[in-house]
């Protein structure tokens, strides 16, 4: 028999049977109780986190539609640890809110730092709550990256590059930045940061010429940005969760919900250490220049 020659190998195999039957009835568990809303029971408010660097919108997305589409949901708190990130997650999570804000109401809450994106999320909202000494503002746009030109040289490398445009390996680490790959850069830059402003003076219902003054990617105290108009109130993320209560007409005590947890087991952090979500963003990470709503001071 198989598992007398090699019983070594049978014990693996069985090993590895019993770990993917248990891993397939924990995922089922999972997809079955994330599917439960469990808002029924009297009128809620929805809790929406978001916490460091905005790589991705994607649960942001589903929890801000979740909290929407449910009846007992009625309002919703997004509470904000983040010093902004990428663009695009940026402009999509600020879209969701404005859609979210057809029907209900949405209170920022600012914690430590919610600067660059995570302020342009807090814009889209009815009220921006933070603390006098939260990290806020930069109002801008970084685009930074490496050139190791010089240290090829030293160590006897020398790059190859087949391009079919002038422009396709422009800000290449590898090349010097000409003058005129500069302007493009710095013309793409631009128009992102006017994006930001104009996108601030709407969720804020601010002059444009206004939030440009203050759009140089300095940054602000929570009481410094109270005083020029960026936050409206000074709270904590249980005041925030109050006062969206109240707007939204709740009578008595106002109870905050938190979407489901989502599921961290993961096979591969299991054996690496890393989350696959870690592992993927590594390449993405490292992949050049790119511009984004980050404040990430001493670049």
């Amino acid at each position: 028999m198989f598992s007398r020659r090699h019983p070594f190998l049978f014990f693996i195999l069985v090993f590895t049977a019993i770990v993917l039957a248990f891993m397939t009835i924990m995922s089922s568990l999972f997809v079955v109780s994330s599917q439960k809303p469990g808002f029924d029971l009297g009128e809620k408010v929805g809790v929406v986190e978001i916490n460091g660097v905005i790589h991705s919108s994607r649960y942001v997305l589903e929890d801000l539609k979740r909290f929407r589409e449910t009846p007992s949901i009625k309002a919703i708190v997004v509470r904000i640890n983040s010093p902004g990130g990428a663009v695009g997650p940026s402009q999509e999570i600020y879209r969701e809110i404005e859609k979210t804000l057809e029907n209900k109401t949405v209170v920022a809450s600012m914690g430590s730092i919610a600067a660059s994106g995570g302020y342009y999320i807090a814009s889209a909202a009815d009220t921006i709550m933070a603390n006098p000494g939260t990290l806020t503002g930069s109002i801008g746009v970084i685009m930074s990256y490496t050139n190791l030109q010089e240290l090829l040289k030293k160590i006897g490398l020398a790059p190859v590059v087949i391009k079919s445009g002038e422009y396709k390996d422009m800000a290449s680490p590898v090349n010097e930045l000409e003058p005129d790959e500069k302007a493009i850069l710095q013309s793409f830059t631009d128009d992102i940061h006017q994006q930001f402003i104009a996108d601030v003076a709407r969720g804020r219902n601010m002059a444009v010429s206004t939030v440009a003054e203050l759009a140089d990617g300095r940054i602000y105290t929570g009481k410094k940005a109270k005083a020029l108009g960026l936050v409206d109130q000074f709270g904590n993320l249980a005041d925030a969760v109050e006062m969206a209560g109240r707007k939204a007409g709740i009578k008595g005590k106002v109870t905050p919900v938190y979407p489901p947890k989502r599921s961290r087991f993961s096979i591969l952090e299991l054996i690496l250490g890393k989350s696959a979500k870690e592992l993927f963003d590594l390449p993405v990470r490292n992949e050049g220049v790119s511009g984004g709503y980050l404040y990430r001071p001493g670049v």
